[in-house]
């Protein structure tokens, strides 16, 4: 397993930038890794990625030295276990409602004695035939891994007091557009209210010590991020070719 260069740059207090990708093409990663972002997150939740082809994009990843983590679908702890045995270094959760679905999660990301992941002689710990031993590769592997539960529906929200509470969560990941439907505004999150509510949240997460993260179409709008203290910034291999292609056309010649 590989050092979590991502999670060591939030410890240091800086802010790190990534990519959601639902692409099941390994050569994006290589592409996405030598461009110079943090990480790179799997999308296994609306993506059609298989535990095979998501084994590949994290080899791919590891070439390019770029951490990798993933939004798996669920709190499904044995799919949770193998993306995670396979070389995932982080795991962003949908679908959080409850102070027990994060206990779940974590449970499931964390080996013993911080949770109950099950141990094997799997690609993430070198098939233990590397140079750490087993109590060196649980401790590694405890340190370097992120719990990432995403806010995105209002139940969470009234639950968060609760939720904040809960060991072992690193930080927890705001999604606008599924928020705003939660929040009955199915256009978008362009809404005031949605707004202000994500404002909040940012400050609520962060002052309980937890890193932040959201989404980010463009630098600027990174920058207003950060600035309120969101410290893991997403785009998306879509959004990155959609600004590019805007980019591109806007400045030809009619």
């Amino acid at each position: 397993m590989k050092p979590n260069t991502a999670k060591h740059k939030l410890q240091q207090g800086k802010p790190v930038y990534g990519i959601l990708s639902p692409t099941t093409d390994p050569v994006i990663c290589e592409y996405i890794g030598y461009a110079g972002f943090d990480f790179y997150m799997i999308d296994a939740e609306h993506g059609a990625i298989t535990l095979t082809e998501a084994a590949q994009l994290i080899r791919a990843c590891e070439s390019a030295d770029l951490p990798v983590w993933a939004r798996i679908r669920s709190v499904d702890e044995k799919l949770i276990l193998q993306f995670l045995d396979a070389g995932v270094q982080g795991v962003m959760m949908p679908g959080i409602k409850t102070a027990d679905d994060v206990r779940r999660l974590v449970a499931a990301v964390k080996y013993p004695p911080l949770g109950s992941r099950g141990l094997g002689p799997v690609r993430a710990g070198d098939y233990l035939m590397g140079q750490l031993n087993q109590l060196e590769y649980i401790e590694f592997a405890n340190q370097n891994t992120l719990v990432l539960p995403q806010i995105e529906d209002v139940e969470c929200i009234r639950n968060l007091d609760e939720i904040l509470q809960v060991p072992g969560v690193d930080g927890f990941i705001i999604g606008p557009r599924d928020l705003a439907m939660s929040m009955g505004h199915y256009d978008g999150p362009a809404h005031e209210e949605v707004k202000k509510t994500i404002d909040e949240l940012i400050a609520k997460v962060t002052a309980a010590g937890k890193f932040v993260g959201t989404v980010a179409g463009t630098a600027e709008q990174a920058n207003a991020l950060t600035d309120k203290g969101v410290r893991i910034v997403l785009n998306s291999t879509q959004g990155l070719i959609q600004q590019a292609a805007k980019g591109f056309f806007s400045g030809l010649k009619a």
